[in-house]
């Protein structure tokens, strides 16, 4: 249940009636005052005076519920805003991992040159084999914040576990929480604190309501910046890597207010089918994707396989522009 508390209730009063009802207390849209609480099915009368609007939920997708707001919420990234009506579809571009200053300074060039803003590249990897790289850590987090400031980019990159978290955060322009982590309550009740925008990833053991009740660990902390990321299931399919999830995609859509990225990229896990999957995904209107590009992937230390060519990648937003812009969408 969520209440909206009347304007004659600042902030100190709101804090201690969430306390003493068990609940959380947000405050939204800069100045008014929420409770949320799965606890609460009706307005208590000791307090309902002080209640302006209140919504009762049948699970806990709540203050991600379009229920609850129905316009999708606006993230801002950078000096782009995506959700809202903004009807701008986000292209992040990037290696899986950053490998060497050269690799990712070559990285940051591309998606420069090409008029995007947003760079990926890992650098905590969360790797199934103890003998796969495991990513650059801090080394590599100072060379995307280098390539923030060499090329005006705002950079994404995953946080493995609650032990960098703070490093992640102090680094990057938007954290991105991995398949592997959207359970760790260290990772989500930590990104619940900041003021910058959270990609979360889906589990691909995952339901949609274990998703999105994950979004809502970072919501009632205080977060609102927070987007969801498809990046396919695990289902009984063996020739590709997972499967792409489109039907999540229009639930998503049509129940919640969060904004949609995919990423097709894991979701196939082999670079032949991307750009296809891509046109899928922007015909759908959502709100951006995140793909795989590395200078040689045929030397690329994690995820050789699905990775594009700088090439390919220029080629896949030549071929998604066309298909956004039908859907009255604007490639950014």
């Amino acid at each position: 249940m969520i209440l909206k508390l009347n304007s004659s209730v600042n902030s100190a009063d709101a804090a201690k009636l969430a306390e003493e009802h068990k609940a959380f207390h947000i405050t939204y849209k800069g100045s008014e005052h929420l409770i949320t609480s799965s606890s609460l099915k009706e307005v208590p009368s000791s307090i309902t005076d002080k209640v302006d609007q209140d919504w009762v939920f049948a699970n806990d997708m709540q203050l991600s519920s379009r229920e609850f707001q129905k316009e999708t919420r606006e993230v801002k990234i950078g000096d782009l805003t995506i959700g809202g009506n903004s009807k701008n579809t986000i292209l992040i571009g990037g290696p899986c991992s950053v490998e060497s200053l050269e690799q990712i300074q070559e990285s940051a060039k591309m998606i420069k040159s090409m008029g995007l803003t947003t760079l990926r590249g890992g650098c905590y990897k969360p790797r199934t084999s103890p003998y796969s790289f495991q990513g650059l850590g801090l080394e590599g987090l100072k060379l995307l914040a280098q390539m923030r400031e060499e090329h005006g980019l705002s950079v994404i990159t995953e946080v493995r576990d609650a032990t960098h978290i703070d490093e992640v955060i102090e680094h990057s322009d938007i954290i991105q929480i991995g398949a592997k982590a959207m359970y760790d309550q260290g990772i989500l009740r930590a990104c619940a604190k900041i003021n910058k925008p959270v990609l979360l990833k889906r589990g691909f053991g995952s339901t949609l309501q274990e998703f999105v009740q994950a979004a809502e660990f970072i919501l009632a902390g205080g977060n609102d910046q927070v987007i969801l990321c498809e990046r396919g299931i695990r289902t009984f399919e063996t020739n590709t890597r997972f499967t792409l999830d489109l039907c999540g995609v229009a639930y998503l859509q049509e129940y919640t207010n969060l904004p949609i990225v995919l990423d097709p990229s894991h979701a196939l896990g082999y670079r032949y089918g991307v750009e296809r999957l891509a046109k899928a995904c922007v015909a759908m209107g959502v709100d951006g994707l995140i793909i795989e590009a590395h200078p040689n992937p045929s030397v690329a230390k994690s995820d050789a396989a699905q990775q594009l060519t700088h090439d390919q990648f220029k080629s896949l937003k030549s071929a998604i522009e066309p298909v956004a812009n039908s859907v009255g969408y604007n490639i950014v």
